[in-house]
């Protein structure tokens, strides 16, 4: 991660938790709530828009409260369900509808039915996107794709291309391969070979996404004759190898994502000169990779060298087997980065790695939480969203306790001139009341994304 990044977001949490500790009010006045979109933009490149129909990407479900957190670009959706009457469609596992919704993995696109009821949507179908039908000679295998990349497009004779949005190709794509987005693929339809028969292969976000055989139809209905799909993907290369992205793109693609930078080169060459916020990382040994972030944390890690040939491909091999899936290498290395006319530092290299990852919209921090529930504010609800029998474990006192599937009933409750921060034994559910209150219009509203567990009825509160 860039190092005025990780400052610029310390500063921002240190002004919330002194907001907190003072009172100081941290939003603007209630605002009434505005329609938001069902759809995710991706999901309209195939799909249109349908009543009663909400289409995102998986983020939580939360058994106590019967409810399914849904991510529509960049917010959340919160949908009530009835586990004796919710239909799962395409779930990995069968069995109960617990058993079928845990299955369901983070981002994962889902389609929810859904009805209103009492100010809230309840969802009748949760139908997970199934992966794509292709035939087999159709399809080409990771195996194979690895060994055309290393010949590389003039050897190998192929010609790869990602089909995914533009924005997602500036993040990181398979090495060697030119973007051609299924959504422009008409305007941009000379980046195709000139050869109808040349081998054509396209790739996009995994083995549900519709965009590269979107695009192997299209290409079809041109005349070419000798396409392939990488099925599985950008998710299945990265688990495997290191992707590749422009000096450019690692300014526009990275501009408020953290992420961790490292220089692959020798002390010597780096004091010629680096790349702002980089970290010295020559090897992929046993020390180095101890001050790497945990592999959970799926940290973007991006490495470079002299001229992306040298020393950076080895040592992101080195770290994708130590087990990290996330790891992209800096096409031309520095060299690239200065022909793209931007900023190298001069001095030391930093030695050690920091990383912050970006706070969950809502989120404050674990440490003013903890500060702050020995002297609540008078302006200020702490509101516990466990059930009834869940208190007899204990309690924060001074808290305000309406569970999370009563906060569209018991609304009224809620003090709209006080700040309210949200808190269960997870954070699960205190996010989707968050998500909630926010729906209904409430600004000044947050929650704890942190275990609460109580020792002799004492609040414990840990990462």
């Amino acid at each position: 991660m860039k190092v005025e990044q990780m400052q610029a977001r310390v500063f921002a949490l240190s002004l919330f938790a002194l907001a907190i500790m003072t009172g100081q009010s941290a939003t603007a006045e209630q605002v009434a709530p505005q329609a938001k979109p069902a759809n995710a933009k991706i999901c309209l490149n195939c799909h249109k828009a349908e009543t009663s129909n909400l289409r995102g990407h998986w983020e939580s479900v939360a058994m106590k409260s019967s409810s399914i957190q849904l991510k529509i670009d960049d917010r959340s959706e919160v949908i009530r369900f009835d586990k004796a009457k919710l239909q799962v469609l395409n779930a990995t596992e069968k069995g109960d509808v617990e058993k079928m919704l845990r299955s369901i993995k983070k981002g994962h696109e889902v389609r929810i039915e859904f009805a209103e009821k009492d100010g809230a949507k309840f969802a009748s179908v949760v139908s997970a996107k199934p992966a794509v039908k292709l035939a087999a000679e159709d399809k080409i295998a990771l195996a194979d794709m690895e060994k055309l990349v290393t010949l590389g497009p003039g050897k190998g004779k192929y010609t790869l291309i990602d089909s995914r949005p533009a924005p997602k190709f500036k993040e990181g794509a398979i090495p060697t391969a030119i973007s051609l987005p299924y959504p422009e693929f008409d305007k941009f339809v000379d980046r195709l070979p000139a050869d109808k028969n040349s081998l054509v292969i396209f790739y996009c976000s995994g083995v549900t996404c519709n965009m590269s055989p979107g695009s192997q139809k299209k290409a079809k209905a041109l005349g070419y004759t000798n396409i392939k799909v990488f099925v599985e993907g950008m998710p299945a290369w990265l688990g495997r190898n290191y992707g590749v992205l422009a000096p450019q793109s690692l300014k526009d693609a990275y501009k408020d994502v953290p992420f961790v930078l490292l220089d692959a080169r020798t002390a010597d060459a780096a004091g010629k000169g680096f790349i702002k916020g980089a970290v010295a990382f020559a090897s992929a040994d046993e020390k180095s990779l101890e001050s790497l972030p945990k592999k959970e944390m799926k940290a973007p890690v991006i490495i470079y060298d002299e001229d992306g040939k040298g020393n950076a491909p080895k040592v992101a091999s080195g770290i994708i087997k130590a087990g990290y899936t996330n790891v992209m290498v800096l096409n031309g290395g520095l060299a690239g980065w200065r022909q793209a006319k931007l900023p190298v530092e001069t001095g030391k290299l930093a030695t050690s790695i920091t990383y912050v990852p970006k706070p969950k919209p809502g989120e404050i921090p674990m440490e003013a939480f903890i500060k702050l529930i020995a002297a609540i504010p008078a302006d200020t609800v702490l509101l516990d969203v466990r059930n009834s029998e869940e208190l007899q474990d204990g309690t924060i006192k001074g808290s305000l306790n309406i569970p999370a599937d009563q906060i569209e009933q018991r609304f009224a409750e809620l003090p709209k001139e006080k700040r309210v921060i949200a808190f269960c034994p997870t954070g699960t559910r205190a996010e989707m009341v968050y998500h909630t209150l926010k729906a209904k219009g409430l600004t000044n509203v947050f929650f704890l994304n942190a275990k609460v567990d109580y020792d002799d009825g004492k609040p414990e509160i840990t990462k």
